[in-house]
């Protein structure tokens, strides 16, 4: 059962950060699971079940990380990561830019929130195609984000803008990507268990998202 992280959670993503290399990893291993791996696990389990029961006719999938890089891509890097996150996605190995719901934890701050990431180029002039010839379809999720305080949109723009959009359309219309994102410095949430709950709820929110780019992603 999840019931939250703690300081020595966050001690420890510090300390790996600038500890980064095998023998300090396996003197602390003992740490990294009860503080960090565990809790982490359990988050990721008890929210997808509590989601995926709440839309069983989704055909959802979890993908936890693993603080082990690739040992092919270290690029002079530590072995480790010195983060951790989970997804929630049709497919948790193909980031091909259909939506996909994620939480993610660093010593700075946890984030969680939907994101397409690296989508074909088709997906995403099909949404531009979307907002120029039925605007109405889409303006009400804008409004709906423009109007609330805990999430905001990102995702990288277009150097070259691929048109104009009126307002709430036009912070969405030249993205590459989409990432709706909620980042917070640790705080008493994280330490609580009443943070899985927190992102049930905001996935919940983000849910009508998910199902408009679903929709655009089936049409490709």
């Amino acid at each position: 059962m999840f019931e939250g992280f703690s300081d020595e959670t966050i001690d420890f993503l510090w300390d790996l950060r600038f500890n980064n290399e095998r023998p300090w990893f396996n003197a602390h291993k003992e740490t990294y699971q009860r503080t960090l791996w565990e809790p982490f696990r359990a988050l990721a389990g008890e929210v997808y079940d509590a989601f995926t029961a709440a839309h069983p006719k989704e055909l959802l999938n979890l993908r936890v990380s693993r603080i082990y890089r690739d040992a092919r891509r270290l690029f002079g890097r530590g072995p480790y990561k010195d983060h951790l996150w989970f997804s929630i996605s049709l497919d948790p190995h193909e980031m091909d830019g259909r939506p996909v719901f994620w939480f993610e934890l660093n010593p700075e701050r946890y984030l969680f929130g939907l994101g397409a990431y690296s989508p074909h180029p088709e997906l995403m002039e099909r949404f531009r195609q979307e907002l120029d010839g039925r605007p109405r379809s889409f303006v009400t999720l804008a409004n709906r984000l423009a109007r609330q305080e805990r999430f905001t949109l990102g995702g990288e723009e277009y150097a070259r803008k691929k048109g104009e959009a009126r307002p709430p359309l036009d912070a969405w219309y030249n993205r590459r990507n989409i990432d709706i994102f909620c980042s917070r410095e640790p705080d008493a949430l994280l330490k609580s268990p009443a943070l899985k709950d927190e992102v049930l709820e905001g996935f919940e929110f983000l849910y009508p998202y998910y199902s408009y780019f679903s929709r655009l992603a089936d049409r490709i």
